[in-house]
């Protein structure tokens, strides 16, 4: 019996997924793999036996991906599987930027009461929320992943003129894109030029930590809306309530509240909505389970966020999974045991990302525990896993 164990609840949909093999619970000991969405893994003591982490969601700011990379701790994400959810929440964030829709709401509720005067008050004081359309406005996108590529599709069905920027953007990502999207080089282009603008790209801290601030907003035209669904901290809240208090920045539309934010003028919060709907759970529960499965079973690495992808069709009975520091000569010094038994390598696949690498072998034998324990204490070598 594999032990997989859950830090956070997560969609019962994955019951579905494990198989009579697996103990999926909230109180298992010694996990092969843990389940999570929100939970602070930051000082967890993870057990020896656990291989890996996979993450229900697409940000993995809860989980010390490289501590866990250095103890052969494989982690995963679900990048797209809640793509949907926060693109919706994205368009009512437009028209909520655009229309007063949020202040009308309060004041109607202050309406309560007065009788038969409701209809009359309504017409004398609906002017104060008087907003503009979306249609025909310029919409900038920064990051054009799988939420940044549903929402210029869709602004362009909302009748917008579409422009995305993404200097990492990939050729899958590229084609999920409609061709009447203005993909442009510089990030100037968006921030100089349109009348909305959406973030949809990942937090690191030590590189991106506000990322829209003073400098950024300078360059952007008055009563720019500005929508962040992304993380809160890619925004300088001081720097951006100084711009919605002058009516610079128009409406700061944003699903990360903070103190200094609630009830600030031209500043609408959501409570991080972004994915909280049961379709989106379910679908980055059952992508969370499916990769970690394959991981465990087949030793298949796919959308990790601290070791590379690779995966490869299983050709014999016998498989071993080897996590090492990407270093020169390492591949040699693995396959040289497996020779010395005269052991035929039936499949290979070594791949890498950044320090750290992955090989996979297939072998037409079963390797002897010598072997394999030469392998393991080989220098730079992380982890060893044999798979039967």
């Amino acid at each position: 019996m594999k032990n997989i164990l859950t830090l956070n609840s997560i969609s019962p949909v994955i019951n579905d997924i494990f198989d009579s093999t697996y103990n999926v619970s909230s109180d298992v000991q010694s996990p092969v793999g843990i389940m999570l969405r929100s939970f602070k893994m930051q000082g967890y003591a993870l057990d020896k036996e656990t291989v890996a982490i996979a993450r229900a969601g697409a940000g993995v700011n809860n989980i010390p991906i490289e501590d866990y990379a250095k103890e052969g701790v494989v982690v995963f994400n679900t990048p797209g599987a809640n793509a949907n959810a926060v693109k919706e929440l994205v368009i009512a964030s437009l028209l909520l930027g655009s229309r007063k829709i949020a202040e009308s709401m309060k004041w109607v509720e202050t309406l309560k009461g007065q009788g038969e005067e409701v209809a009359k008050l309504v017409e004398k004081g609906k002017s104060q929320f008087v907003g503009g359309e979306i249609q025909g406005k310029k919409l900038g996108i920064i990051g054009l992943g799988a939420i940044g590529a549903q929402v210029a599709n869709a602004a362009l069905g909302l009748g917008m003129e579409v422009y995305g920027y993404d200097p990492f953007l990939s050729v899958n990502a590229a084609l999920k894109l409609s061709r009447h999207v203005n993909v442009v080089k510089e990030l100037d282009d968006i921030i100089k030029n349109c009348d909305y603008i959406t973030i949809h790209i990942p937090y690191i801290a030590n590189q991106n930590k506000g990322f829209i601030n003073a400098g950024l907003i300078r360059k952007m035209k008055d009563g720019v809306v500005i929508i962040n669904c992304a993380r809160g901290e890619l925004v300088d809240n001081a720097d951006m309530l100084k711009a919605t208090e002058s009516g610079k920045v128009g409406r700061y539309v944003v699903d990360f509240p903070a103190d200094e934010l609630i009830g600030a003028k031209n500043v609408v919060c959501f409570p991080h909505l972004g994915a909280s709907t049961p379709e989106a759970e379910d679908n980055c529960a059952v992508m969370a389970a499916k990769q970690l499965i394959d991981y465990i079973e087949n030793g298949n690495i796919v959308n990790s966020v601290n070791y590379p992808t690779c995966t490869m069709p299983k050709t014999t009975a016998n498989r071993i999974v080897i996590l090492h520091k990407n270093v020169a000569n390492i591949l040699a010094q693995i396959t040289s045991p497996v020779g010395n038994e005269q052991i035929n390598i039936a499949n290979l696949s070594n791949q890498s990302k950044g320090d750290y690498a992955v090989t996979m072998i297939d072998t037409d034998g079963n390797l002897p525990e010598t072997a394999i324990s030469h392998i393991s204490n080989l220098e730079n070598i992380i982890r060893v896993r044999v798979i039967k």
